[in-house]
């Protein structure tokens, strides 16, 4: 008999994430893949006929958790150097103002990035998208903005394409070009954004390096309608779009967002009732960071009631950044935004797969474990799925499976007798 799929995963505790039974669970369950995608899941007991007759390969998940591989969908991760003097500055009692004196903040980075090699960029980003991987990622976004000129924005969409390359993970670029205030039109804002809509994005778009395109919409940033002529130019362009919104006051930003029927809202430390209706009707995430309220001191949190009161799908990710989230662990994010926002370990888990995939308007193809959806996949030591947001600071992952192959296995660590 001819096999009919290229692998078998058997014995493991499915957190499939489809909507239903908590947490999508199966067990002990099985999932087979062919061609890159999940060809069968279902219970053992459904299976058939044998593991051995029925694939090439069988894995024996010896009755851990295995989960669709987890969505990444708001970094920062192509950046040079750290963020320690930000961090030293905020741990002293500093705010923005002291950040941004000290050498720190969003122009830190640019001037960073400006004065840096691309292959070096691409060096340290690399090891940042590797240690995701190990923790469990196989899709993430990848923001430009730490540039904000011409140069430097398109190499850093150049570097995000590039590590979707190189290494085994999808990388969705982003254009973050209003991230922040160029320090050449830091009193011509209007003329920034005319640079943004004519001159970036439309080359962004003739090189293939882009796929969305976010903001920073706020008092220290843009206006909602300099965010909407940047808008109209994306999706003119064909391209869907996101927005910085509400991390510090309620401005307007994710109602703006939802009139663009934008993908996302992220912050939202701030928003109000009416945005969220706005946010439910347009069917936009909201993307929560607690990375950057932890590390700003933030004391305001999101509204997690409201956006469950008006079905708003609730994300997570781990905005990695040197400034307000330096972290690769979307583990510990779920852990925040249980004990800091509130989220059930059901609802941080679906936020870092099934809504993540769809804050990144790929929920057709990843983000559950589903018949015809993309073989992402990843296991973990431990015995129920709502482990994941238990642990503080911890890295159970033990495998990655990226289009139906093992990308990634954990080793034991070893010592010296």
């Amino acid at each position: 008999m001819t096999a009919m799929w290229d692998a078998l995963w058997i014995n493991a505790r499915l957190a499939t994430m489809v909507p239903g039974a908590p947490f999508g669970l199966v067990a002990p369950g099985a999932v087979a893949v062919a061609g890159g995608r999940i060809a069968w899941v279902g219970a053992m007991a459904a299976l058939p006929s044998t593991p051995e007759a029925l694939a090439v390969e069988v894995h024996d998940v010896a009755d851990r958790v295995m989960t669709p591989g987890l969505v990444d969908c708001h970094t920062h991760i192509v950046f040079t150097g750290d963020g320690l003097v930000d961090f030293e500055v905020l741990t002293q009692g500093g705010g923005r103002t002291e950040v941004v004196a000290a050498g720190g903040g969003i122009i830190g980075m640019v001037k960073r990035n400006r004065a840096a090699d691309p292959e070096k960029i691409l060096a340290e980003s690399r090891k940042r998208v590797a240690r995701l991987i190990a923790s469990g990622v196989t899709t993430l976004e990848s923001k430009s903005g730490a540039g904000l000129d011409l140069d430097t924005e398109i190499a850093a969409m150049a570097i995000s394409r590039e590590l979707g390359r190189l290494l085994p993970v999808t990388v969705v670029s982003t254009y973050l070009g209003a991230h922040g205030i160029a320090p050449e039109y830091r009193d011509r804002l209007d003329n920034y954004v005319t640079f943004m809509t004519d001159t970036v994005l439309p080359e962004a778009l003739r090189r293939g390096l882009v796929d969305q395109v976010d903001g920073f919409c706020d008092a220290w940033g843009y206006t909602p309608a300099q965010m909407a002529r940047l808008f109209e130019a994306a999706t003119a362009a064909g391209l869907p779009v996101k927005l910085h919104a509400e991390q510090y006051r309620d401005f307007g930003a994710a109602e703006l967002v939802a009139r663009f029927r934008g993908l996302s809202a992220d912050h939202l430390e701030y928003v109000g009732e009416p945005a969220v209706r706005a946010m439910a009707e347009a069917g936009t995430v909201a993307t929560l960071l607690p990375g950057a309220n932890w590390t700003l001191g933030e004391r305001r949190r999101p509204p997690v009631d409201l956006f469950r009161r008006h079905g708003v799908p609730i994300a997570l990710a781990t905005n990695c950044n040197p400034v307000s989230s330096p972290t690769t662990s979307p583990t510990m994010m779920m852990n925040m935004g249980c004990r800091m926002f509130g989220l059930t370990t059901e609802e941080a888990l679906a936020a870092f797969t099934r809504v993540g995939a769809r804050a990144l308007g790929l929920a057709a193809s990843r983000g559950t474990i589903e018949v015809g959806k993309q073989a992402d996949l990843a296991i973990w030591d431990v015995a129920q799925p709502g482990e994941l947001a238990s642990r503080i600071a911890d890295n159970p992952c033990l495998a990655v499976v990226k289009d139906g192959r093992v990308v990634y296995r954990a080793v034991e660590p070893s010592f010296a007798a």
